[in-house]
Formats: C-alpha cells, structure tokens, sequence
C-alpha cells in the first residue's frame, strides 16, 4: 500500500506505530487533526486479516472522530488507537500495559478510551501507567461505560428524523430494526423500547438477540435479513461498511439513523440513499454521545453536563436536515460542510 498517498486521501495526519517484542502489542495510533485540541478516540482490539486492514480501519475512525468531536463542539481533535489481536496466546495485562506506555510516550497529543474489543478493565490497565485515557471505571474517577451516552444520543437522533421525515413526536409504535444489539445497540434498545418502540433485531451472536427479545420483546430475525425488514427506522449498531451497493437496495426503511461507524462503504452510498428518498443520519453526528461523555473526563467529569451535552444531538440532527431541505443535497454532505467551517475557523493551537 502507498502509506503517504492513502495519507493525502483522508487529509492527513500522522500516524505512530508500535511493536513490543515481549507482549505482542503491534499497535497503530492514527491522529488525523488537532486543530480543535488534543487527538481523542478509542482503543480498538479485534483480529484483523491483514496490517493493511488494520491500518485503513485506523485512519477512517480518526477521520471520522475528528468530524464527531468537531460537530459536538468539542475541544478535541481526532484520534484512533487500533490493537492487532496477537494470534497465540498472550497476557492481555502486559500487553495493555505496554500499550498504556506507547500512549503516555506521546504526551497527551493522543487520549485514548475504550472502543470495540476492550473494557473498563483494560482502561484501568492503562490509568495504571498513562493520565491520558478516559472511560475508567467510576470508582477510579472515571465515567465508565460510554455506551449508555452514545445510545442515548442515537435515540435523540432518531427523534429528530421521526419528526422531520414521519412528522411523529413520538416514537411510540415506531418500528425500529437494529442491527448488531452488543454494548451500544443493546443499550439502544433499552431506550427505544422505553419510548415505545416496536423493535427487530440481528446480531452474530444469537445469545445477545436473544436478550433484546426477552427483555424488550424485539422479533429476532437473521443476520443478513435485517435489510430486509419493513421497517420505520433501520439502525446499523455493528462493525463493517453496512450500507453498500448489495444492501441500499434492499432497504425498505424511510430512515437510516445508527451507532455504527464508516455506515457508508463509500461516500457515493450517501448519494445513492439520497436519491432513493431514505433519510441518513449520519454517523458521526448521530453516534457522539460516548465521545461526548469521555471528553467531559479531561476536563473533570460531570454527568449532568455529558447528559445535556448528548441531548443536544437531537439539535445537531435537525440542523443537519434543515440544511439539506433547503440545499437538496445529501445529508452526509451537509454534515461535512459545517465540520469544514468549524475547523477551517478554529485558532492555531
């Protein structure tokens, strides 16, 4: 892979690598922008097939942390820390604890926190031997789990597309397909089904569908016919690129509003929901909830504030659509648009 012109493609950046003999870690920190302050984002620790995987993966997150932080008025930058999973065994402490020493090493131009494939255990490894993580266990002086916040967001979110598209104040009887009900989606239909939504969801692990049906009374259909439900709302809440040219197709939803990161495959799929008249919320709008919380961590944690601060995406959402109303333009456009305004006037760090 040409690394610098893949670089110049997400207007890059840097990006630091780190390998440790001793533990295994291969590890990839990717900082897209700071011109808002701070690189903030996850810590992602999945099995990738191959570096070059790994690697993309890492540079569309920080990207798109960077729109998340810029379109919440956050005072941060974007960042995005991705793991290689070792594929023999391995000590997770020490692992994460060499880790933990990798970010310290870049003095707080990176803060990390939790993301897929890690916990507020491995957080607390880390506050073990940096200051420059977030999401530790409460108890430690931490938020905890950001999850709640980021699905409290995405329900807000939905609001705002209900009302705008459906022209419902409400979500009571609204049909909402989710798919992908692990920490965030579960917690996401938690708050839906508490607003009085009718729910269907998917999941890899039938176990966890399983918990949405019981616990919320949620139709359980398979993995790959989520796309096809007949549904108000289609809620992608998992890993991968979910709308593409196999699936945009299939979709019967008015409305696509989710927890996902990098929904679109690719950047013509916003177009192409555009023109089929299915509304998108998108992602890094919608799903800003969980950095919200996190950063509110830098600063002193305040639930009160990450609570107000994530209601408001609701506010964001609407803009957002307004804007692309009047424009006729396609909402991931829009949202773009007012990220470049707000980065192009930030002052010089």
């Amino acid at each position: 892979m040409d690394l610098f012109a893949r670089l110049d493609a997400y207007d890059y950046g840097e990006v630091h690598f780190k390998r440790d003999k001793a533990t295994g870690l291969m590890a990839i920190v990717a900082i897209h922008d700071t011109r808002l302050g701070p690189a903030l984002g996850g810590c992602r620790f999945i099995h990738y097939d191959t570096e070059q995987d790994a690697l993309v993966d890492a540079l569309r997150l920080a990207r798109g942390m960077t729109y998340k932080a810029a379109l919440a008025g956050l005072p941060h930058g974007g960042g995005k820390s991705v793991l290689l999973r070792p594929p023999q065994h391995f000590d997770r402490v020490a692992l994460f604890r060499a880790f933990g020493k990798f970010v310290d090493d870049l003095r707080g131009h990176y803060i990390t926190a939790e993301d897929s494939g890690t916990g507020l255990e491995d957080m607390d490894v880390l506050r073990s031997v940096t200051r420059w993580v977030t999401g530790v266990d409460p108890s430690h002086g931490g938020s905890g789990d950001p999850s709640p916040f980021t699905a409290l967001g995405v329900r807000r979110g939905i609001e705002a597309c209900v009302g705008k598209r459906l022209a419902r104040s409400s979500l009571a009887g609204v049909h909402v397909a989710v798919q992908g009900v692990g920490h965030v989606g579960y917690h996401l239909c938690k708050e839906l089904h508490d607003e009085g939504a009718t729910l269907t969801v998917a999941d890899v692990d039938p176990l966890k569908a399983e918990r949405a049906q019981r616990e919320f009374g949620a139709q359980v259909v398979a993995l790959d016919a989520i796309f096809d439900v007949d549904c108000d709302v289609f809620a992608p809440c998992a890993l991968g690129s979910p709308l593409n040219d196999d699936t945009i197709p299939r979709l019967k939803a008015r409305i696509v509003a989710g927890a996902a990161n990098n929904q679109l495959a690719l950047p013509r799929h916003g177009d192409d929901l555009h023109a089929r008249g299915i509304l998108y919320a998108p992602d890094y709008a919608i799903n800003a909830g969980g950095l919200i919380n996190v950063a509110q961590e830098v600063v002193g944690y305040d639930e009160a504030k990450s609570r107000a601060k994530t209601l408001k995406i609701y506010d964001t959402i609407l803009e957002i659509l307004d804007r692309s109303e009047k424009l006729n333009a396609p909402t991931y456009k829009v949202a773009d648009m007012l990220v470049e305004e707000r980065l192009a006037s930030a002052r010089p760090r």
